[in-house]
């Protein structure tokens, strides 16, 4: 018999939540999906940045932000939760 248990307790970090990623400069959303590991909504912001929408766990999220970073883009906010 497994004496191991795994609870998801509410809040654990593998839940989905929405998260807001604000970039420096345009991006084309079909680019972008082109070769993120995660499927992105894209939409204009604030005069020269683009608004980047998702769900996602934390892992997800950190993947991405290094996806991101790899690929040159300037993070200027990312809201998640």
């Amino acid at each position: 018999m497994n004496k191991y248990i795994v609870v998801k307790e509410p809040g654990t970090l593998d839940e989905l939540h929405p998260c807001r990623i604000e970039i420096r400069g345009p991006v084309s959303e079909a680019d972008l999906n082109a070769s993120s590991p995660l499927h992105l909504t894209v939409a204009p912001s604030q005069p020269g940045t683009t608004l980047l929408s998702l769900r996602t766990d934390a892992s997800g999220l950190i993947g991405l932000l290094r996806h991101l970073q790899a690929r040159g883009h300037i993070l200027l906010s990312v809201h998640y939760g």
